[in-house]
């Protein structure tokens, strides 16, 4: 009798035994390491650019509904976030509203990444102001003069006698970078121009709308996307003699907007499996959620 209660004791030992090691290995199938991009693959993690998170954050909902198995992770945190997560293998897909550095590219390189460009949409960034400032259009010229503080007041454009009260994104957002290298130093290499030391830098496009709504000195810039009703856009000329262009979906099409740009996504090396599958889908039946967000879809 006591044989017999050994016997069964190692009986239910060994089926919870069994049961454990089948619950592990259910689970390790469940966790996916980051940048595992096998067609096995159930989750997805998207980082990066604030500009592109909207639009990411539509594009992993619509994608998710039509594919239930796949989970889609999307954050923000800037561009140089998301890159710096590609860089460590912590995500599948960096969102950027910019293009990696050289010194980024080398980074990844020396971590065993290499990096996959993907273009994914394109972006009108807006020069906005309080809706009663009268000053209406600018010059690329007079933008740059007044983030780098040659130009102080809005009476030295056509405005009132005001100072001006200037607003940024952070340093981490492409956006950010990219309105200091094409815009405050007029896409060249060899300027060393930076944003005045007053330059007030706001963590989000939602910062910057606010101080534009309730500060008529302000000047901002940001997303076409992310302009709200309440903030008056400034047309924007390459030249003094014109044409004065409003960013929007056809003025970035047939480039006569002079502040658009490219939204890219990055993978680790070529996508392959669930990655490859999501991509391929953003850059197709995707394009259809971009103008709906205030960006422009790929022609």
């Amino acid at each position: 009798m006591g044989d017999s209660n050994v016997r069964q004791r190692l009986a239910v030992g060994l089926l919870l035994l069994g049961l454990a090691w089948l619950a592990v290995g259910c689970g390790s199938r469940g966790r996916v390491a980051p940048g595992d991009t096998s067609i096995s693959t159930q989750t997805i993690e998207n980082k990066g650019s604030d500009t592109l998170v909207n639009v990411a954050l539509a594009w992993a909902e619509a994608y998710m509904h039509l594919h239930p198995e796949v989970r889609i992770s999307v954050t923000g945190g800037g561009s140089g976030i998301g890159i710096a997560a590609l860089i460590n293998g912590t995500v599948d897909i960096a969102n950027a509203s910019r293009e990696m550095k050289k010194e980024e590219k080398e980074a990844a390189l020396a971590n065993g990444i290499s990096p996959v460009e993907f273009i994914v949409a394109r972006d009108a960034i807006a020069v906005v102001v309080n809706p009663s400032n009268p000053v209406d259009r600018l010059t690329l010229q007079q933008i740059s003069d007044i983030y780098t503080g040659k130009i102080s007041n809005w009476r030295q454009v056509g405005g009132e006698n005001r100072p001006i009260v200037l607003l940024s994104r952070e340093s981490n957002s492409g956006t950010h970078v990219y309105f200091l290298e094409n815009v405050i130093r007029l896409g060249k290499k060899d300027s060393v121009l930076l944003f005045a030391p007053d330059t007030l830098l706001m963590p989000s496009s939602e910062g910057i709308s606010a101080e534009i709504r309730q500060n008529p000195n302000a000047i901002g810039y940001d997303g076409l996307g992310y302009v709200t009703p309440d903030q008056k856009t400034v047309a924007v000329a390459r030249e003094p003699q014109g044409p004065y262009v409003l960013p929007s979906v056809e003025t970035v099409n047939d480039a006569s907007y002079p502040i658009s740009r490219p939204l890219y996504m990055y993978t680790a090396g070529e996508p392959t499996g669930q990655v490859k599958a999501y991509l391929e889908w953003v850059l197709a039946e995707g394009q259809a959620l971009v103008s709906e967000l205030g960006f422009v879809p790929l022609q």
